[in-house]
């Protein structure tokens, strides 16, 4: 099947840049790594085989092929066995045997049952796929970010249920690891014919193009160090997010929803089976909902109760998360559906069966949530400062001790930043820390005061000889941002880090730890990467949306002084709108001007393909494809001041501050 989209660089973008260089091996684990990651084995209950049992309860069939899918010109996509080392052995010096434990319960991918109408084929992507039997054929529940795995999970649940009839596709919520391989499973024209509802939150569209449009460069390169595509997967490298295994590379896409849920209670029959909704905006989505069936008392919380502590704040970078709210949404979920409901299952991780074990997961995970926020405020209001709260609180021993809420994707340490941010934002009150020097400067002044980097990076390396690698990579990159030449305070850094990334117990840290040891160690890696939106996100961006866009985009010191008055024209959707530039500012306007400086006229698609990155508005001129009136130097000068974004730019070392 050839599905003709272009890759999807939004929530997930540099997440699906191709899978990564050879990673040279990196160093052993030191002493004081080992002793640590040894001493996780008695702080937990590792003779607790639950997980175990019931993460392989209902297996059907593996995913063919090892574990790989390839799209159409036979590249590897996606390859589940290649997570295979962490079968059957214990965890090696390398790894946070917490870490290594939850590893090895995502790496069993296959089709499962849940109940006699519910299946997953979980282990196909980043997220997991659910096929739920209607009365005339089947409901498919967040089809992974790739149209070309959703499609190899869809082949294996029909190779062993029987070939069925697509009646729906519910989007849990806004990430595109839970609607990009939509096109997989349903064809755009049946949509359109009424044959396949798509079912999403109120504010699922905007949300889905908007939270990594506008930021989406930066999360980007974010992303690839949360994700560790640069690294090789085994026990010196990467072991997955937490989350999941891994992310595909495959084509992400997109089809709107035909209906809304815009309100808790509200009820819908989709293929004779009826859904009961309950609306949990601004939880680990923007866009976000749970639903319960009550002919199969089975019930999702979408990702807001999987088996992680998950994020308030997400590495790559997004909006900080509520948590209180994210609790409340929980124990709604109790409260309305807690006596009845006999399985949990979610778009990540395997499910949870019997009424008991699923309210008592519910419990946890919603006082995991509300004792962050809880005991944040109570810190911020007993004047502790945002490090000193994420250093302090530590989880009562019934929350820390409960498996699904150990710190695989999300951390305690970052949550509590997050939540801290959310209520009082960055600045913590004391004015030596409201306008520091920035970190280049500031670095050159610290080594300065003690006494140069050589003296530095004697002082660092009798540091982590003692295994005080979190302080030898706070100093170390003071000496790194003063002189991003210096190789020899490059290397201890990366070997900070790199030993900082084998103790820790969360995916993400450790793959941002390894990224930054590798990136140290090699440069920046120029690597594939898709373009900033597929055409099925850019066909979905409101006008608005790209005028939005477009005025990020602007230099303001470049555009200060100019006025320019320009008007836009869809001559298919007849949308017209003024757009002007003054003040250094891009402003739009509903109405056109009468005195523009110049109009541009084309059809939607043809912004479509400006958008997509696939030609420029000067491209479409002067294929007639656009027509210009007016001033054309106004137009060429406009475009002089819009910055194109380098998704490649340092993370480890200083980037030219030049504006």
């Amino acid at each position: 099947m050839n599905f003709r989209r272009n890759s999807l660089a939004i929530s997930l973008s540099a997440v699906l840049a191709s899978g990564g260089l050879a990673q040279a091996a990196g160093n052993p684990a030191s002493e004081t790594t080992a002793q640590n990651n040894q001493a996780v084995l008695d702080q937990l209950p590792f003779d607790d085989r639950t997980d175990f049992e019931t993460s392989s309860k209902g297996f059907i069939a593996p995913l063919p092929n090892n574990g790989q899918i390839k799209n159409d010109k036979g590249d590897v996509i996606w390859d589940a066995g290649q997570f295979g080392f962490a079968n059957d052995q214990e965890a090696p010096d390398t790894v946070n045997p917490s870490l290594w434990r939850q590893l090895q319960l995502l790496s069993q991918p296959g089709l499962y049952e849940v109940t006699p109408e519910i299946h997953q084929v979980r282990g196909a992507d980043l997220s997991v796929i659910t096929f739920v039997e209607g009365d005339s054929g089947v409901i498919i529940i967040d089809p992974c970010i790739s149209a070309e795995t959703a499609k190899a999970a869809f082949d294996l649940y029909q190779e062993h249920q029987g070939e069925k009839t697509v009646t729906a596709v519910i989007y849990t919520h806004s990430h595109v690891d839970h609607f990009g391989g939509v096109r997989g499973v349903v064809d755009e024209e049946d949509v359109k014919a009424g044959k396949v509802k798509i079912v999403a939150p109120e504010g699922f569209v905007e949300e889905a193009v908007s939270e990594n449009v506008f930021a989406g460069n930066h999360m980007s390169r974010r992303a690839g160090y949360m994700y560790g595509n640069l690294l090789e997967k085994g026990p010196q490298g990467s072991l997955g997010t937490g989350l999941g295994l891994s992310t595909s590379t495959g084509t992400a896409t997109l089809i709107e929803p035909t209906d809304d849920i815009t309100e808790s209670g509200q009820t819908m029959t989709i293929d004779g089976l009826e859904f009961e909704f309950l609306m949990a905006p601004g939880s680990e989505a923007p866009a976000e909902m749970h639903f319960y069936i009550p002919e199969l008392k089975a019930l999702t919380a979408a990702e807001n109760a999987t088996h992680t502590m998950h994020n308030l704040y997400t590495l790559r970078g997004a909006k900080v998360r509520n948590a209180r709210a994210w609790s409340n949404y929980l124990h709604q979920t109790i409260q309305e559906w807690g006596d009845d409901v006999e399985v949990l299952y979610a778009p990540h991780h395997w499910p949870t069966w019997g009424n008991e074990n699923v309210v008592n997961h519910l419990k946890k995970q919603r006082d995991l949530y509300k004792y962050i926020n809880d005991q944040t405020l109570r810190m911020l209001n007993q004047g502790y400062n945002m490090v000193e709260a994420a250093e302090t609180i530590e989880l009562p021993d019934e929350l820390a001790t409960f498996w699904p809420n150990r710190g695989y994707y999300g951390s305690l340490n970052h949550n509590v930043k997050a939540t801290w941010n959310f209520y009082v934002g960055w600045f913590d009150g004391n004015p030596s820390r409201l306008h520091p020097l920035p970190p280049v400067e500031a670095g050159e002044k610290f080594v300065e005061y003690m006494g140069g980097a050589e003296a530095v990076i004697e002082k660092a390396m009798g540091d982590y000889d003692e295994g005080n690698y979190r302080w030898v990579a706070q100093v170390m990159d003071k000496v790194v941002m003063a002189e991003p030449d210096n190789q020899r305070a490059k290397d201890l850094l990366a070997d900070a880090l790199e030993q900082l990334g084998y103790q820790a117990e969360n995916g993400p840290w450790r793959n941002f730890y390894l990224s930054g040891a590798k990136e140290l160690r090699d440069g920046v890696k120029v690597m594939p990467m898709p373009s900033t939106a597929s055409p099925d996100i850019v066909a979905s961006m409101p006008l608005e949306m790209f005028f939005d866009y477009l005025a990020i985009q602007i230099d303001g010191n470049k555009a200060a002084g100019k006025q320019m008055m320009m008007n836009f024209e869809l001559t298919d959707t007849e949308e017209d709108y003024g757009v002007a530039l003054e003040n250094g500012v891009l402003n739009y306007y509903e109405e056109p001007f009468d005195d523009a400086d110049v109009s541009i006229s084309m059809t939607r698609a043809n912004l479509n393909d400006v958008l997509a990155g696939q030609a420029s508005i000067k491209d479409k001129v002067d294929s007639g494809d656009a027509t210009l009136e007016g001033d054309t130097g106004t137009f060429d000068e406009f475009r002089s001041l819009l910055v194109k974004f380098d998704p490649w730019w340092p993370i480890v070392t200083p980037k030219e501050t030049s504006m």
